[in-house]
C-alpha cells in the first residue's frame, strides 16, 4: 500500500513516500510554491488511481536527500493539511466500538468538532489540554482524511492514526458537554495510508511520568472492531451541506478501543503519551500540557 507523508525542509514543503526509520536519510520530492497535493485526491476514485496521480507528480519535482545526520531539520506536517488552518476541519464520531456500546445504539453515533486545522500536532509536539479539564486520556484512533472537490463535495483520500485526547472526565460528569470535553488537541501521524480503512489495527499505548513508565495497556480498533458500518455514517455525515467547501480537508476521528482512564490511569501535566500502532508500524509521542485560564474576549457589555 502506498503511503505518503508531507514535511517542511530547508524552508520549502516536501512530500516523500512510506514511514521512515528513525535514523534512516530521508529521500523527498521538492514541492513548487503553487503546488497542492490534496487536489490529486479529488480527481481519483480508488487507491490505484490515487498512487498513480501522486508518482506522476513526483516525477515531475527535484529529489532531495536528507542525510540522517540532518534529519533534525524535518518537520513533518499533517497529511494534505492546507496552508490556511480555516480550510481544515478535525471532528470524530464517538462511542463506536463494540466494547463500548450495546445492541441497542442508536444507528449513527454522536458527531463532534475538535477544532480548525492547528488543533493538530504531529510526533514531538505537545497537546494541549484546557486548564480546567476534570479527567484527561488518550484514544488511540483511526483517522480518515476527506478533501472536497469542485463541488465541495468530501471525498475520500487516505487514513492515518491519531491520538483524540479528551476530557473523560468532564463527559463523566454531565454528557451533554462532549462538545467541551473534545476540546484538547489531537495528536495526528504524519503518514497516510491511500487504501481503504484497515479492518484491524493493533497496538500499544505507553504513558510516562518523570521519564518511568506509568501505565500501559493495549489497543484494538479498525472497522471490524467499530459497531457501525464505516461507509454509512461517513455517507450520512457528509450528505449535510454546512460541511461542503471546495479543497476543505477533513480529519475525521472514527473512535477508540477503551483508554488508560478505563484502566483506572489519571493522566498529568507533563506525561508522555506513545502510541504504537504496530500492525502498521507507525509509533507517535507526544507531551501533554495543560494550558493557563484563557481570558474571554467580546463581552466587555457585561463588565
Amino acid at each position: 500500500m502506498t503511503v505518503l507523508f508531507e514535511c517542511t525542509f530547508d524552508n520549502a514543503r516536501h512530500i516523500g513516500l512510506g514511514v521512515p526509520s528513525d535514523d534512516a536519510p530521508l529521500r523527498l520530492n521538492r514541492l513548487r510554491e503553487d503546488d497542492c497535493p490534496a487536489a490529486l485526491f479529488t480527481r481519483t476514485r480508488d487507491e490505484d488511481d490515487r498512487a498513480a496521480a501522486l508518482t506522476a507528480l513526483l516525477a515531475e519535482r527535484p529529489v532531495v536527500e536528507v542525510p540522517a545526520d540532518a534529519r533534525h531539520q524535518v518537520r513533518m506536517r499533517p497529511p494534505l493539511l492546507p496552508e490556511h488552518v480555516g480550510d481544515a476541519l478535525v471532528s470524530g464520531f464517538m462511542m463506536t466500538h463494540n466494547v463500548k456500546i450495546d445492541v441497542s445504539a442508536q444507528d449513527q453515533p454522536n458527531w463532534f468538532v475538535k477544532g480548525l486545522g492547528d488543533a493538530l500536532k504531529v510526533p514531538g509536539e505537545p497537546l494541549s489540554v484546557p486548564a480546567d479539564a476534570v479527567a484527561v486520556c488518550e484514544e488511540a484512533e483511526v483517522v480518515l482524511v476527506y478533501v472536497g472537490d469542485e463541488d465541495g463535495a468530501p471525498r475520500y483520500a487516505g487514513y492515518t492514526f491519531g491520538n483524540d485526547l479528551t476530557d473523560i472526565g468532564r463527559f463523566k460528569q454531565h454528557a451533554g458537554h462532549l462538545s467541551y470535553a473534545k476540546l484538547c488537541d489531537a495528536g495526528i501521524a504524519p503518514w497516510m495510508h491511500l487504501g481503504a480503512p484497515p479492518r484491524t489495527a493493533a497496538g500499544e499505548v505507553v504513558i510516562e511520568r518523570n521519564g518511568a513508565t506509568a501505565w500501559k495497556g493495549a489497543f484494538t480498533t479498525g472497522t471490524d472492531a467499530i459497531h457501525y458500518d464505516v461507509a454509512a455514517i461517513m455517507d450520512r455525515l457528509f450528505a449535510h451541506r454546512a460541511l461542503h467547501r471546495p479543497g476543505r480537508v477533513h480529519y475525521v476521528y472514527i473512535g477508540a478501543d477503551r483508554s488508560s482512564f478505563h484502566g483506572g490511569f489519571r493522566a498529568a501535566d507533563g506525561d508522555r503519551v506513545t502510541i504504537d500502532v504496530s500492525s502498521h508500524g507507525v509509533r507517535m509521542s507526544h507531551s501533554l500540557a495543560w494550558t493557563r485560564p484563557g481570558v474571554a474576549r467580546g463581552q466587555e457589555w457585561g463588565r
